[in-house]
């Protein structure tokens, strides 16, 4: 069986602890080397994982004629210009969320992606988990009958001045880190995109990044609720309510790789106790495998990726349009 030969852009931590370890089980994909700005971390890195080849520059990896495809899990600053580097040299380009800063970076890639030929896709490993691939069935059937609203919450506590999430010049800050989350599946969900959007801000007085971060999604037929943090309780959660039921996604980002996942569905004929809700188990697998596979098969036959950059513009339109509306005090339209 064929496999896509994928190199591995940086040692960041996600590729680390999350990515790699996942993809080394992909049926369609090998990895095969790994590129640093510092020679000593890809050496260490490709000997961790058992990788064939470790290069001291991006460049070098970029060169490599044994290497097709390139995940880039750099700090987003770097996400649009190191993707257009590896598409220049005919590389495929698997980026990590967000696609970028805002919406003309994202929109400088796609030109790229057309000018080299090549495919390039966000890396939202949510989309295609069984838990959310169950979801939009669940709604598209009726199962809760017209579906009216969305909440999400999502925060975790990192005041670590390293970290990338914390530096604003590197698009640090919640909304861009976790936020692009609750627009992704919320638009996934609905199936359509916000007509307008309004945000509230609280930063970092030290680092001016967002720390806590709210925010109304107005889609055509409902409407969408988040509110994301840097520095409150580890918690995520996300339900749709529908006029005649709900589904609540007991752990919607983080699935657990060693364990179901679970869904509720409730009619809410039984507030109190409960016994209305239905539980649906999904089977245990990893987002990351599924992404890394995906991906690969696009590429080996000629398909579309899973998040290609026409969604994940319109995403950080709504991203763009959050920040805007938190700045003026008023509605915002995303502008694509």
């Amino acid at each position: 069986m064929k496999k896509v030969k994928w190199g591995i852009l940086s040692t960041a931590s996600i590729a680390q602890r999350r990515v790699v370890p996942a993809m080394l089980n992909c049926k369609h994909a090998e990895i095969v080397a790994v590129g640093s700005r510092s020679l000593e971390k890809a050496q260490a890195f490709a000997a961790k994982f058992g990788l064939r080849k470790a290069y001291g520059s991006y460049e070098e990896l970029f060169d490599d004629s044994d290497v097709e495809a390139i995940y880039n899990p750099l700090p987003n600053h770097l996400h649009v210009e190191l993707s257009i580097r590896a598409a220049s040299r005919g590389k495929h380009v698997l980026v990590e969320k967000p696609l970028g800063m805002n919406v003309a970076e994202a929109r400088r890639l796609l030109k790229a992606r057309d000018e080299y030929g090549v495919k390039i896709g966000e890396a939202f490993m949510v989309r295609n988990h069984p838990q959310w691939v169950r979801t939009v069935e669940l709604v598209r059937s009726g199962r809760i009958g017209k579906l009216r609203s969305a909440i999400c919450y999502f925060s975790y506590f990192d005041v670590d001045p390293e970290n990338p999430r914390n530096i604003e010049e590197q698009g640090g800050g919640a909304l861009l880190d976790i936020g692009c989350y609750a627009i992704k599946t919320s638009r996934f969900v609905f199936g359509e995109e916000p007509i307008r959007v309004f945000g509230c801000i609280e930063r970092d007085p030290s680092f001016r990044t967002d720390r806590l971060t709210s925010a109304i999604l107005e889609f055509p037929t409902g409407q969408s609720i988040f509110t994301v943090s840097t520095q409150m309780v580890y918690y995520q959660k996300m339900q749709f309510f529908g006029d005649s039921g709900r589904i609540d996604i007991e752990i919607p980002f983080n699935a657990p790789i060693d364990k179901p996942t679970r869904i509720f569905i409730d009619d809410g004929k039984n507030l109190y106790g409960g016994a209305s809700a239905v539980r649906e188990e999904l089977p245990i697998s990893n987002q990351f495998t599924i992404q890394g596979d995906l991906f690969s098969l696009a590429i080996l036959e000629d398909k579309e990726v899973p998040n290609p950059l026409e969604d994940a513009i319109c995403n950080m339109a709504a991203i763009d349009a959050i920040f805007r509306s938190a700045k003026t005090g008023k509605w915002e339209v995303p502008e694509i």
